[in-house]
Formats: structure tokens, C-alpha cells, sequence
């Protein structure tokens, strides 16, 4: 099939029903579960994933004993197709929102430091200038975030770009990097201490993100260049309340950027052991689809995050 045949169908064929079964494809791994999901036979669903293979020349889906599993060009198809339905579905809630006054829904997605401290403060400001805008919040990594952008989940993240291929896609404004410090609470039996050693540190039990996390490959990486083991003793968890709980009412240590534990350290419940680590992370920033229109809701969240980030971040500059 030529090119332009492959366009024609894209344009003119191509319906949403075919944008719901890839999607339900990639999710169930089955044509016949993703048949039921999209409300369709099992005849149907197969017809019309034939319908999309012959036009796009190309196998979307290799056929297995129990399912299916997509090909890298399924892989695509399944992405692009969830963004395609997002936006349709933002299309409505955008009509709905004008039609209305300001209102609606923005999803947003945050690491952990901003998650403590921008993002509150920027919804507070949206809540103020528009109180009928619905927030969501989700907190994780950053490659979980922006997977979550792109395919239209999300309208907003406030992390990283880790993804170099994913960068032509995306729009980055840097905001600051977050230097991490040694935390714990504030009558710790290391608290105080001014000659601490990394030989010390590395036998206290150590509160540590998940493996392959940016922070915890950069820790492992500390310790080895000294010539130590990874600590022995380790709790593995990056859910800020499990990590204060643990850290007040415990010896465990922990390394995170003050301004996630801002409220502990003002009020004396936990302290910065005076060892400098000598990590940080990469700048984190807003991070948005280009070529993307964002809903009225979602812009007010954009400029709310903006506005407060000025009034955080001193190398910030609002574009």
C-alpha cells in the first residue's frame, strides 16, 4: 500500500472505534477480552484490526497460543490512540467548561520534592482564581509521569525528561535541581556530630527509593566510588508520610531534598546531619506535550504553577 492510500484510510476510514480496540488491546492482551471492553464481537474486533493492518501495511499485533502482544508498530498505534481519545474526551470537557464558566478537570503529575511544595501552593492559587477546576494529583518517578503524558492521561508534569527519545515530543521549562541532604530526626544519635564518615553512615539502616531510580543508582554509585558495600540495612519506599513516620520514630537516616521535609525541619522534629553527600539531581521543570492545546483548566493550572514558581525558585524565569 502506498503512502497516500495509507493516508486516505487514516483521514477518511478511520474510526473510533478502531481507536478504542487498539487501546483495549494493549490493555487486556486478548481479543476477546478487549472485544468485550470496547463493546464489540469477537468477530468485529478482528475485522477491524484486519481493517487497520491491511491499510497500515504492517502487523500491529503478533497472534499468540493465549492473546495477543503488540509489535513495536502496535506499540505506537496503542500510544498514539490513547492520546487520540484523551484529546476528544478534553474536546468535551473543554465545550462543557466554556459553555459553563471556568471549571473542569486538569490532571497533574508530580516527583516528590515539588509534590511537598509548588504543586500545593500552585493549586491553592488556582483554587483562588477559579474554584470550580477539579484537581488531580499523582506522585511518582518521572519516566512513570511523563509515559503519562504523552498518552494523554495527564495534562501536567512536574519532573524530568529521562526519555531522550521522547524529548522531540515534549516541552520542557526547567525550574531548579534539588540538592539532597542527610535526614533524620532531630534527636538522632548522629545528630550533632561534626565528623561524620562515610564508613559510619553506610552501617545506620537507610530509608532508599526503589532500584533504578536516578537517586538510587546515584547513592550506589557514592558508595562504591568510596570502596564500601551498599548499606545492609534498608527500608525500600519513596511514600513521604511512610518516611517521616519511620524516620521519627526510628534511627533510620534517609537523603531527600529539604524542601520535601520543610514542615519537620521548621518545627525542630527532624534535623540535617552535617555530612555533605555530594548528590543531587538533574534540574526538574514543567514538563508539557507540544503541539498540544491545553484546556482552559488545565492553562489556569499551568500559569497558577508559573506564578508560584517565581516566588520559589530565584533562577526561575516565567516565559
Amino acid at each position: 500500500m502506498t503512502d497516500s492510500r495509507s493516508d486516505r484510510f487514516v483521514r477518511s476510514h478511520l474510526k473510533t472505534r478502531h481507536l478504542v480496540l487498539l487501546v483495549e488491546l494493549g490493555r487486556h492482551g486478548s481479543i476477546a477480552h478487549a472485544a468485550q471492553a470496547a463493546n464489540l464481537t469477537q468477530p468485529g474486533a478482528s475485522k477491524l484490526l484486519g481493517e487497520l493492518e491491511h491499510a497500515l501495511g504492517v502487523q500491529l499485533f503478533e497472534r499468540l497460543s493465549r492473546g495477543v502482544a503488540p509489535t513495536w508498530y502496535g506499540k505506537v498505534l496503542i500510544r498514539r490512540a490513547g492520546a487520540a481519545l484523551a484529546e476528544m474526551d478534553a474536546a468535551h470537557q473543554e465545550v462543557m467548561e466554556l459553555l459553563s464558566g471556568l471549571r473542569g478537570r486538569v490532571g497533574i503529575g508530580s516527583v516528590l520534592a515539588p509534590a511537598t511544595s509548588l504543586v500545593p501552593k500552585a493549586i491553592n492559587l488556582l483554587k483562588s482564581r477559579h474554584a470550580r477546576v477539579h484537581v488531580s494529583v499523582k506522585m511518582s518517578t518521572s519516566k512513570v509521569l511523563v509515559e503519562r503524558l504523552r498518552s494523554g492521561e495527564l495534562d501536567l508534569v512536574v519532573g524530568r525528561i529521562l526519555d531522550t527519545a521522547a524529548a522531540d515530543e515534549l516541552h520542557f521549562e526547567p525550574l531548579t535541581d534539588e540538592p539532597h541532604l542527610l535526614i533524620a530526626r532531630s534527636d538522632h544519635p548522629l545528630a550533632g556530630r561534626t565528623d561524620l564518615q562515610l564508613e559510619e553512615l553506610v552501617r545506620q539502616c537507610w530509608i532508599l527509593p526503589p532500584a533504578g531510580s536516578i537517586l538510587r543508582d546515584r547513592l550506589t554509585a557514592l558508595f562504591l566510588s568510596h570502596g564500601l558495600e551498599q548499606p545492609a540495612e534498608t527500608v525500600e519506599t519513596q511514600d513521604l508520610p511512610v518516611v517521616a513516620s519511620l524516620l521519627m520514630n526510628s534511627d533510620m537516616i534517609v537523603a531527600l531534598p529539604a524542601e520535601a521535609v520543610q514542615a519537620y525541619l521548621q518545627t525542630g522534629l527532624m534535623a540535617i546531619l552535617p555530612f555533605d553527600l555530594g548528590v543531587s539531581m538533574d534540574s526538574f521543570g514543567i514538563v508539557t506535550r507540544k503541539r498540544h492545546q491545553l484546556s482552559p483548566g488545565a492553562d489556569a493550572m499551568l500559569l497558577a504553577l508559573r506564578d508560584t514558581a517565581t516566588t520559589m525558585y530565584p533562577h526561575y524565569s516565567k516565559p
